[in-house]
């Protein structure tokens, strides 16, 4: 009751903070380089990452940089990987849903999710979020057939520097209030995976934008899902 009051009594400022930090948030490019290609040894695994600016690097320079290039290289230790990517700068989970809609079937073993920032950043309703959450999860299952889907956690909004405050603390609530009713719905099916997103946001590891992780770290967000998509396919094995 006390946000809802809050946002609607602030309601003229925070518009105003939220439209300059858009434009700000979108001043870098994605990272360039291939969205897809194989590398590794051992066994085989294919595996898709799905998301918003995150996903797709903005905030380095090339993909090898990026969330992708440091999964699949730390994967490849173990896993021959083919990997394939598709991202896209200001998805939100309805866009994705839209997007992937009529796309072809794409068997895959591992799917990583990584979207919902967009949602947040747009107050999205706790419920209908949790609906289009739902709807993309049973498309992404139905599209790639695959053995597990991780889907990382939103990260704590309320921490990032580029945000001033009044706009930091609400979208902070809004993003753990989103993420507290999702976790529940994804605890009822054995194929997903919630990894939480308790990395560090310190502003040496944000890129320039203030607003996107920095080489440092998607090495960190990468190596921390490699370690539990491997642990997982050791104990399934």
């Amino acid at each position: 009751m006390f946000d809802t009051a809050f946002r609607l009594a602030a309601s003229p400022l925070l518009l105003a903070q939220a439209l300059r930090v858009r434009r700000i948030a979108k001043s870098l490019p994605e990272a360039d380089g291939p969205r897809e290609g194989v590398l590794g040894s051992g066994p085989a695994l294919r595996l898709s990452i799905i998301g918003d600016s995150s996903a797709a690097g903005v905030g380095v320079a090339q993909q090898s940089e990026a969330l992708a290039g440091q999964l699949t290289s730390a994967l490849a230790t173990d896993y021959t990987v083919t990997w394939h990517l598709d991202a896209k700068t200001g998805a939100t989970t309805q866009s994705t849903f839209d997007r992937l809609r009529d796309a072809a079937p794409h068997p895959t073993d591992i799917v990583v999710v990584a979207l919902g920032v967009n949602d947040v950043t747009r107050l999205i309703p706790p419920p209908l979020w949790l609906r289009q959450q739902h709807r993309l999860l049973v498309r992404l299952s139905d599209l790639y057939d695959p053995e597990l889907i991780y889907i990382s956690g939103m990260p704590p909004l309320g921490a990032f520097p580029l945000l001033p405050e009044p706009l930091r603390w609400t979208l902070g609530r809004h993003a753990a209030r989103l993420e507290r009713r999702r976790v529940p719905m994804l605890e009822k099916d054995a194929r997903l995976r919630h990894i939480p997103f308790d990395l560090p946001l310190e502003a040496h590891l944000m890129a320039s934008d203030g607003f996107h992780p920095s080489a440092a770290l998607y090495a960190l967000w990468g190596a921390g899902l490699a370690e539990r998509i491997k642990a997982d396919l050791k104990r399934s094995a």
